[in-house]
This record gives structure tokens, sequence and C-alpha cells, in this order.
């Protein structure tokens, strides 16, 4: 069975995208559920720190540089063009639910954020969305969350995907 993506998207930045992810996190972990966060970062980044050991062998050549220790393991990759979501999701294995944030224009379903003092009108389709978390309301046929109601919108994950 494939592992659920749930992107949480909002038409701007500073919309409270990653305010409720981490809530959303923080609640799917204390139910006990394995989860994944995937950003999507369109300026690139450095996770690295120069003069590490890992950036130095990233600098060598390295096309692949993993560390691991006894809690946490990472690995960066270099790659000729972004990966697809799709391609990144194969890539994580034994989780219970994947979240992304930030890419907004991916086809996975979605929990849009939409703060009224920010946005002016939905970045989705009535058809894109599994639920709002807004401080306003919707109708348009899927469940509207507080923004700070992680509670509930994990109740509703649990249920939509069996978690």
């Amino acid at each position: 069975m494939a592992i659920p993506v749930v992107s949480i998207v909002g038409q701007h930045s500073n919309s409270g995208k990653t305010t409720l992810l981490v809530k959303l996190l923080a609640e799917a972990k204390r139910r006990g559920w394995r989860v994944a966060a995937v950003k999507h970062d369109v300026h690139g980044f450095e996770m690295d720190k120069p003069g590490k050991d890992t950036w130095r062998f990233a600098q060598a050549g390295a096309d692949v540089v993993v560390i691991s220790s006894q809690e946490k393991m990472a690995m960066i990759e270099k790659v000729k063009e972004e990966l697809t979501l799709e391609e990144v999701i194969t890539r994580i294995p034994q989780v219970d639910l994947i979240f992304t944030e930030g890419y907004k224009h991916g086809n996975q379903p979605r929990i849009e954020v939409f703060r009224s003092a920010v946005h002016q009108e939905l970045l989705s389709k009535p058809e894109q969305l599994i639920a709002i978390a807004s401080d306003i309301s919707f109708d348009l046929g899927v469940p509207c969350f507080d923004l700070d109601d992680a509670v509930g919108i994990c109740d509703f994950l649990a249920g939509k995907y069996g978690l």
C-alpha cells in the first residue's frame, strides 16, 4: 500500500504553513505515527557546514554523502535536475504518512492554510483539497479546521487514511 502524502499549501509566505505543519507533526508523533516532512525550496540550500568532514567530502567530489550515528542518518545527494515530489517520496521508507510543504504546483492531496489577514482567495481548486485550515469558514465540500486544530486535522487524516 502506498504511503499517504498530504501537502500543506498556502498562497503566500508567512501564511502559517510551517506553523501548522509543526503542530501536525507533534500531534502525529503523540499518536505514535511515523511521519516524514518534505520541504520544497525553490532557492536551493546548503545543509552542511563549511569545514565539516561531510562538507569536505562533497567539495572533494562525492555525489552522495551520508552521515550516520546511533540516533540519526542524513544523506545529501547531488542531482543533475530537480527531482519530482514522486521521486523524492520513493526515497522515504517506513513511515505512516508524509507531509510536504512548498509543493503548491504538485498534485498531491492538499490542506490549504488560509489566513484572512494575508490572503484574498484560495490558491487551490476545490477538487485539489481534502481540507482547509483557516481563521474563517469555507463551504466547499471539504472540512474546514481552525488554524490551531492539529488534533482535529489528525483525527480527520486518521479516518481518511486508516492511521
